[in-house]
């Protein structure tokens, strides 16, 4: 049986960002392309919250799936699994954490002033906003340039973003914190971070490790906040591992389900 793996993109992207790796991984998974609401083809209802967003995604998505979310994306993911955990093979967060910005005891993330500053322009200039958002993406990273004109090229190929649903989008990049509710979670998570990634740190792998010791922690050199458009060979070795390893873990405890005592 063909396993279900749902994608998930980040803050102002859309669905086409997958494209250069969408070819491998379906040679093994069934592909779903979700769009966040008021990104791309998803028309956005209003949600104003991390769970509206999840809810959305979840109406969207198939019944039991592993899930993989970039960014933004991953939070949601992560929100999704806290709201239907019995959906949530596992949980794959590439530059992803449960809180994007720094607070007195979570210093390894962005400055709270940032995404303050992208919210305030975002009304003003539009596709400038977007722009240098695409370009701290890439920051630091080995293939910057190249990726950046490869994030340019996608978005284009989909419908804008809503406004509104930006303007949400960045407020919940600043507000949500999932930190006290990650450990909770049952299903296995993986996570895969760039080493050079200007939007999530790298030192928040070490956060990591220590809020959930069980899951799985990668890093990719070289690498900022889009691997799987700088590094897609690395990133889809690890995503592949992940994915496979619990798919094969689910399989056997199915069996000794139906086996019984």
């Amino acid at each position: 049986m063909i396993p279900d793996l749902v994608l998930l993109h980040g803050w102002g992207m859309n669905a086409a960002v997958w494209s250069g790796v969408t070819e491998h991984l379906a040679k093994d998974y069934r592909l779903h392309l979700l769009e966040l609401p008021g990104h791309g083809s998803m028309p956005f209802m209003g949600e104003e919250t991390l769970e509206g967003w999840a809810r959305a995604c979840l109406n969207a998505a198939p019944e039991q799936a592993f899930w993989l979310g970039w960014s933004l994306g991953g939070q949601v993911a992560t929100q999704a699994a806290l709201l239907a955990p019995e959906r949530i093979a596992g949980l794959l967060l590439t530059a992803s954490a449960p809180r994007f910005v720094q607070g007195l005891d979570w210093p390894n993330a962005m400055p709270t002033g940032t995404l303050g500053q992208f919210a305030k322009a975002l009304g003003q200039d539009y596709l400038g906003t977007i722009h240098r958002f695409l370009a701290l993406q890439v920051r630091g990273s080995e293939q910057g340039m190249e990726v950046l004109r490869r994030l340019k090229r996608d978005l284009a190929v989909r419908p804008e973003a809503d406004p509104a649903a930006l303007t949400t989008g960045l407020r919940l990049l600043r507000e949500t914190d999932l930190r006290h509710r990650i450990p909770a979670l049952h299903c296995p998570i993986a996570f895969i971070f760039g080493e050079r990634d200007a939007l999530v740190p790298i030192r928040v792998a070490d956060d990591l490790a220590t809020l959930v010791p069980w899951a799985s922690i990668n890093r990719i050199a070289g690498s900022a906040h889009a691997p799987f458009l700088s590094h897609p060979a690395a990133w889809l070795r690890m995503a592949r591992h992940s994915i496979d390893l619990w798919g094969c873990t689910n399989a056997a405890a199915a069996e000794m389900r139906r086996s019984g005592p």
